[in-house]
């Protein structure tokens, strides 16, 4: 009865005032600075050497651009900077953040990665009251999201597309946006730096997360471990499955998006010095399927990688309403407050 409920309600959530629309399927070779030839070989090499050298993929300059301050409402700020990684759209690669900061010390910050297609404001009040727990929050605007989103559209449609090599380049981008607001912190003095992301957010940080050992703890809020997976067999991607499933084939779209797959670095994991980790997933998700969370829940314990694990009787959608959105906070807050101050 319960699943048949929970299940109703995350139909309902995710289809109102549905705006998605079916685009193209296109290769995209561009994005991954490909010249011609055979799409399917290009981009089975392409992810085959992205892989093994993911940290250059992923990679940081030396020195990060300046970061613009602006003083907005109860002594919070709004940052700007202009990202590493160029797109086709201006608006999109100026990144967007806005710092709430804990006045007393600068201990620890955590940085917060929204879901696809949140709102403006939305994880201010998670900000708010990581602030009251003596925690510095950065929630960060995703691309294509927000002030960051082209005028040609109404929803972040570039950052999961029908387009091979955009969703690439798009995902590549938020990494490494996420990884420029992490050393801003650190340069700013922050001694321990957190990382929080949420459903395409929550695989945005574990890619972070496994890229950046200045990040000493990380929550993960719903889990997969295969990008593909998720567009694939997902409730709310429906409309970019039905572009892609014309052209290729759930294996191959697996392989091509391995390099943005949380599954594909788990072994890296486990190779690394032991760092607080905690990973939230609902039994009754029609977006990131609970298996796929179960998959990677079982990954993890196969490699020995020490972690927490936290499952709630909710969907995707439904884990944003009363109780379960008072619950989720509270996991996340507690878990920030003990491994970071």
């Amino acid at each position: 009865m319960l699943k048949w409920y929970m299940h109703r309600r995350e139909r309902y959530f995710a289809m109102l005032n549905d705006n998605r629309v079916v685009r193209p399927f296109e290769w995209g070779t561009e994005f991954a600075n490909g010249n011609g030839g055979d799409p399917r070989n290009f981009f089975k090499e392409f992810s085959r050497d992205t892989v093994e050298n993911s940290d250059r993929y992923f990679a940081l300059p030396e020195v990060i651009g300046d970061v613009e301050h602006e003083l907005s409402e109860r002594n919070e700020r709004e940052l700007r900077w202009k990202s590493y990684v160029e797109s086709a759209s201006p608006e999109n690669d100026m990144v967007r953040a806005r710092l709430f900061p804990f006045e007393k010390n600068k201990r620890s910050a955590v940085v917060i990665l929204p879901h696809w297609n949140a709102r403006e404001g939305s994880y201010f009040d998670l900000c708010r009251i990581l602030n009251r727990v003596g925690i510095t929050a950065l929630r960060m605007t995703l691309p294509y999201h927000e002030a960051r989103m082209p005028p040609d559209l109404e929803r972040a449609d570039y950052l999961v597309a029908p387009n091979v090599g955009l969703t690439l380049q798009s995902v590549r981008q938020a990494v490494i946006d996420t990884r420029t607001a992490v050393r801003w912190l650190k340069h700013e003095g922050y001694e321990r730096i957190g990382i929080l992301g949420t459903s395409i957010g929550s695989c945005t940080a574990f890619l972070a997360f496994v890229h950046d050992m200045n990040i000493d703890a990380g929550v993960f809020n719903h889990v997969s471990g295969y990008f593909a997976d998720v567009v694939w067999k997902g409730l709310s991607t429906y409309h970019v499955r039905e572009a892609i499933e014309k052209e290729l084939s759930l294996e191959e779209l697996r392989e091509y998006w391995l390099p943005i797959s949380p599954m594909t670095y788990m072994d890296r994991l486990a190779a690394q010095p032991r760092r607080p980790q905690r990973y939230i997933y609902t039994l009754y998700d029609l977006t990131f399927p609970v298996d796929l969370s179960r998959d990677t829940m079982r990954e993890l314990r196969r490699l020995n990688i020490k972690h927490d694990e936290v499952v709630l009787p909710c969907g995707h959608y439904t884990l944003g309403e009363k109780p379960w959105a008072w619950v989720d906070g509270w996991k996340i807050v507690q878990f920030c407050r003990n491994h970071l101050r």
